[in-house]
């Protein structure tokens, strides 16, 4: 326990301010902007936030890989890792800039943003979409540093980024009343100036190896193995924010109130998942430091301690979002009926909390054994099987109701509950038949 938290509080302490980023964003526009401003930011910080996941999902497959090769003490290979990993991280920021810049519209669109905050919405895509190559550096960092063991320096690169962005937002939204345009632009400037300065941060910290201008080539065997473990694990993220944008979507078509109350309630759910997502990342790279080394049996004891203190946390958060949600979603806004509507989906998300404790744990633990495709497998479950439908479902006979719309959500963290077990009680055996062969 004290080693696992030792690695697990920085990283919840740099989420915990990422959150904190993200949301302050919404904070500042619903007390000095519109509905239409809270919607913008609401809708658009979706599109924006599934394609940031996407890379951070994606370089989970340098995290993984390099805490391996760590555990392994294989320093050269981490080395050729991370060198490979950055020009390939290059070219999918280029990529997402064209599709965020060009296709703003197009997104826009197909995320039903209600008519009066279009074109805002199609701004703060656009903008955002525009420092996407900053976006990417400036998770990509984290990734590597986690797999290289180290939590405390993405912590100080988010809480840069935090400060920056939070002056950001107050000069451009609240003195010079840009709205979602200006969170768009406060948000790209800041993670410009943390990524900048996190470059002068890592010239003077001392790496376990050194990486060499020779490491920087898009070398096929090195990029194949990020690509073996970051694309499933980004293909089932992907797929997964896709089913939450399509939940987000129909509850677009309700009113305007409901879209933005949604948009509210998301970013209150990321503080209430902090400690379980935080337990996720840090499994991630404990796990695959142990486990290639070695050591199953202390990847074991990790996933078993992070759901004990997970747990704790997740019953505590679902008795203040349950009960008092509303107080919740008023920091973020000061609109009643926002404030109403937030706090009847939350109210689904509160049981969701008694269930991510054990889910978020399982994935971080299966992402550092390197089994990422059932990763996939049974997120895209969980969404298409079940979340998607129930969402549907409830859309129409529920009345509008935010609550039934939300039960979406836990009813699908159960089927993916059934299948981690069911695998994790295979590989115990498998385990077990390997111990006992290697003694014989």
């Amino acid at each position: 326990m004290p080693k696992l938290l030792k690695f697990m509080l920085p990283v919840l302490f740099a989420m915990f301010l990422q959150a904190t980023y993200g949301a302050v964003d919404l904070l500042v526009v619903g007390q000095f902007g519109t509905d239409s401003d809270v919607s913008a930011v609401s809708t658009g910080s979706q599109i924006i936030s599934t394609l940031t996941n996407l890379i951070v999902s994606f370089a989970m497959g340098i995290t993984v890989n390099v805490a391996q090769r760590i555990g392994q003490k294989r320093h050269k290979d981490a080395a050729q890792i991370i060198g490979t990993g950055l020009i390939l991280f290059v070219i999918i920021g280029s990529i997402l800039t064209l599709i965020s810049v060009f296709g703003a519209g197009v997104l826009a669109y197909f995320m039903q943003a209600p008519e009066e905050a279009f074109d805002l919405t199609k701004s703060y895509i656009r903008v955002c979409g525009g420092g996407f190559l900053v976006i990417t550096a400036y998770n990509l960092l984290g990734s590597i540093f986690r797999g290289l063991g180290d939590s405390r320096t993405p912590l100080i690169a988010v809480g840069i980024a935090c400060i920056f962005n939070i002056i950001g937002d107050l000069l451009f939204v609240a003195v010079f009343h840009l709205g979602a345009t200006g969170a768009a632009i406060a948000t790209v400037i800041a993670q410009l100036i943390s990524v900048i300065i996190s470059f002068f941060i890592i010239k003077r910290i001392e790496l376990p190896f050194e990486i060499h201008k020779s490491d920087f080539k898009l070398k096929r065997n090195v990029a194949s193995g990020i690509v073996r473990i970051g694309t499933p694990i980004a293909l089932q993220d992907f797929l997964v924010s896709m089913s939450f944008l399509v939940m987000m979507a129909i509850v677009n078509q309700i009113s305007l109130s409901a879209s933005a109350g949604v948009g509210v309630a998301q970013k209150v759910c990321v503080f209430i998942m902090l400690v379980p997502i935080a337990f996720m990342q840090s499994m991630s790279a404990f796990v695959a430091q142990n486990y290639g080394a070695g050591h199953t049996d202390r990847a074991v004891k990790a996933l078993k301690t992070g759901v004990a203190i997970s747990l704790f946390f997740g019953i505590v958060m679902f008795f203040i979002t349950f009960f008092h949600g509303n107080l919740l979603a008023g920091v973020f806004s000061n609109k009643p009926d926002t404030v109403r509507d937030a706090w009847e989906y939350l109210k689904s998300y509160a049981i969701d909390c008694l269930l991510t404790c054990f889910l978020f744990c399982f994935i971080g633990f299966y992402n550092g054994i390197g089994k990422t495709a059932f990763v996939m497998i049974q997120g895209i479950a969980g969404a298409f099987l079940v979340r998607i439908p129930v969402a549907f479902l409830m859309r129409h006979i529920g009345n509008g109701s935010l609550f039934l719309i939300g039960l979406a959500t836990p009813c699908s963290t159960i089927l993916q509950l059934i299948l981690c077990f069911t695998v994790f009680f295979r590989f115990k055996k498998e385990m077990s038949r390997i111990s006992v062969s290697t003694q014989n």
